[in-house]
């Protein structure tokens, strides 16, 4: 059986970079995205399929490192999800995807 509690600190970059860089974490990675079947879970359930041959994809905790580091290492509070859903999910914005440059100059002629 997988410890699910992680005792380190996630509360800083430096914490949480030491947490995703272990062999507890990089073990329970590939294991949640071979059960995953290596395909996004928010596509899956729109009925599409997004693989890692399509976009990278990422483990996400369901319930934070930060709110819930005692989950870290819990399967059951992990998935997959492609960048753009993990992106979502997390309120960021991937300018490509969406189709806006990263600069709103960047198509603007140059003199």
């Amino acid at each position: 059986m997988t410890n699910t509690s992680y005792t380190g600190d996630v509360h800083s970059h430096a914490g949480r970079a030491h947490f995703y860089r272990s062999p507890e974490w990089k073990a329970l990675r590939e294991q949640v995205l071979e059960r995953d079947h290596y395909e996004c879970q928010w596509c899956k359930a729109e009925g599409r399929v997004t693989t890692g041959n399509d976009m990278t994809l990422e483990i996400d905790h369901i319930k934070t490192l930060e709110e819930r580091p005692d989950l870290a290492l819990d399967p059951d509070n992990l998935r997959t999800l492609c960048r753009d859903c993990h992106n979502k999910r997390h309120g960021r914005f991937n300018y490509k995807r969406l189709g806006r440059p990263k600069n709103p100059y960047a198509s603007d002629e140059r003199w």
